[in-house]
């Protein structure tokens, strides 16, 4: 990636008003992705099949007059979304360049099986070429997530120190990464969970040399302005709030209390968009959608 295009970027996700929005269901969830806009499984024969369908619904949403650059700061991708084209542009270039919407990958394989009530994420054999191939393709930066369940302290560090560890793999490679310790909105122990989840993030971001800088993607707090520390951060470019299951109205107001941070949601995004509707009806209800998660983040 040139460097020009790189700091323009850069300097789009630090400086300007809005939103990511997070476009990079994968394998697990993409049947009830495609189920929620309205495409049943009867429509597809495959996977091959399943990601043409999503890849459609993807690229009606990218193409669509109401998502671009003045309210949406970029989009999260998935690598079979990366490997496709949006009219005859590959997915990538057409966000940035078409859009003027900063392009990011989803990098994780997956989660490990719960232990120490957390979810790990699983190896990543391949990293350094999908690296290598987001940069290729002019990506900006990458996500990749784990889970946090209970208020297991051992477990939180060791799930913080997985996500920084492969972070400095993917500052390596010249790209930011986006590290997503999602705590479960459904946990027992939210509150307590991310106390703990809090101290190690700070610990790690505090040991990043003066040239490692990253972002941050987090639950909604169950108090508001819990992060303003990591908001602060010298060493933090933006952090972004996952919307976790949360139904788009409540997302928005829960994060219209915490300054500072703005949306990455995905599936509070493409709630009410539908594949029966009209591409009238479908602009409509995704410009009110992008309007009220904008407005959210403004804060």
């Amino acid at each position: 990636m040139t460097t020009q295009a790189q700091q323009d970027m850069l300097a789009k996700v630090k400086n300007e008003v809005g939103f990511i929005a997070a476009l990079d269901q994968s394998g697990g969830s993409t049947p009830k992705a495609l189920k929620l806009y309205g495409v049943d499984e009867s429509a597809y024969a495959n996977d091959e099949e399943m990601f043409t369908c999503v890849h459609d619904m993807r690229t009606r949403i990218m193409t669509s007059p109401a998502f671009t650059g003045e309210r949406v700061l970029g989009a999260i991708l998935f690598e079979n979304t990366l490997d496709r084209e949006v009219e005859g542009l590959s997915s990538a270039h057409y966000l940035w360049q078409q859009k003027n919407v900063v392009p990011f990958l989803k990098v994780d394989k997956g989660l490990e099986d719960e232990a120490n009530g957390v979810q790990l994420m699983k190896p990543m054999p391949g990293l350094d070429d999908l690296l290598a191939k987001a940069n290729a393709q002019s990506v900006f930066g990458t996500k990749m997530r784990s889970v946090v369940k209970l208020a297991n302290e051992a477990g939180i560090n060791a799930l913080v120190a997985q996500q920084f560890a492969v972070g400095k793999q993917i500052l390596a490679a010249g790209l930011v990464p986006i590290i997503e310790p999602e705590v479960d909105i459904n946990s027992p122990e939210k509150a307590k969970a991310e106390a703990l989840l809090k101290a190690a993030i700070l610990a790690e971001l505090n040991a990043l040399s003066d040239d490692q800088h990253v972002m941050l993607k987090l639950t909604l707090p169950e108090s508001a302005n819990f992060y303003k520390e990591c908001i602060e951060h010298p060493k933090v470019i933006k952090v972004v709030a996952l919307s976790g299951g949360y139904s788009r109205d409540v997302a928005n107001q829960k994060l219209s209390e915490n300054n500072g941070m703005i949306a990455s949601f995905s599936r509070a995004l493409t709630e009410g968009v539908s594949f029966q509707q009209s591409d009238e009806e479908f602009n409509k209800t995704l410009d009110n959608a992008i309007e009220g998660i904008y407005q959210a983040s403004k804060t």
